[in-house]
C-alpha cells in the first residue's frame, strides 16, 4: 500500500506530466517552458527537474509507459506462437487494454492529442525514433531468447522486430493525418497492414 508521502509524489508527478502535455498540445512543445509547466501546478523548477529530466522526458513519458507494457506483453506470449505472430497478439491485445494504462496517468484524448505533436515537431520525432530503435533492440532480444537463437549470430530476430516496426511506423503515420483519431481506428489500421506484409514483401503487386 502506498505511503502517504508516496502518494502525494505520484500525484505531483502526474499533475506535471498532464500540465506539460497539456501546454505541448496547445501551444507547441518548443514554445513551452519548464517553469511554465511547473507554474501551471504551482511548484517549482527544482520540483520539476525531482520527476523528470526535463521537456524531452516528459514529453515522451507515457509512450515510454506503453513501449515497457508492450516489450512486457511480446515477453508474455505463449512459447508455441511464431515470432511476427507473438509480435502481432501482443501488440493487438495490448491495444485492447491501453486505455487503462494511459488514464492511470492522463486522459485518452490528451495522449492521442500529444501523439500528433510527437509527429509534427521535429525534435520529438527525433527522440521518438531513437527509444523506438532501442525498444526494437529490446524486443529483438526478447524474440532470440524466446526462439532459443543468438541474436548477434542470427539475423532473424532484428529482421522480424524491423519488418514489424515498420509497419507500426506506417500505421502511426497515416493515423495522425486520418480524420478518425482515435484508439480503434489505430487497432483496426495497424491490424490490416500487418495481414498484408507477407503478400507485400513476397507477392506480385501487379494487377494488369
Amino acid at each position: 500500500m502506498e505511503t502517504l508521502r508516496e502518494r502525494k509524489k505520484r500525484r505531483t508527478r502526474e499533475s506535471l506530466l498532464r500540465a506539460a502535455l497539456e501546454l505541448f498540445t496547445s501551444q507547441g512543445y518548443e514554445q513551452t517552458t519548464v517553469d511554465e509547466i511547473a507554474e501551471a501546478v504551482d511548484v517549482s523548477q527544482r520540483t520539476f527537474f525531482r520527476y523528470f529530466a526535463g521537456k524531452e522526458d516528459v514529453a515522451l513519458a507515457v509512450q515510454k509507459m506503453t513501449e515497457a507494457a508492450f516489450v512486457a506483453a511480446v515477453r508474455a506470449r505463449p512459447a508455441h506462437e511464431a515470432p511476427m505472430q507473438a509480435l502481432r497478439q501482443a501488440f493487438l491485445e495490448g491495444w485492447d487494454t491501453i486505455r487503462e494504462t494511459v488514464e492511470s496517468v492522463v486522459p485518452v484524448e490528451l495522449y492521442l492529442r500529444m501523439y500528433r505533436t510527437i509527429e509534427s515537431t521535429p525534435a520529438l520525432l527525433a527522440a521518438h525514433l531513437r527509444r523506438s530503435a532501442a525498444t526494437e533492440e529490446t524486443i529483438a532480444r526478447v524474440l532470440a531468447e524466446r526462439e532459443g537463437v543468438d541474436v548477434d549470430t542470427d539475423p532473424r530476430p532484428r529482421l522480424a522486430v524491423a519488418v514489424f516496426g515498420g509497419v507500426i511506423r506506417v500505421s502511426e503515420r497515416r493515423w495522425c493525418t486520418s480524420e478518425d483519431f482515435g484508439l480503434e481506428s489505430i487497432r483496426t489500421l495497424t491490424a490490416e497492414y500487418l495481414d498484408q506484409v507477407g503478400s507485400a514483401l513476397t507477392g506480385n503487386w501487379r494487377t494488369g
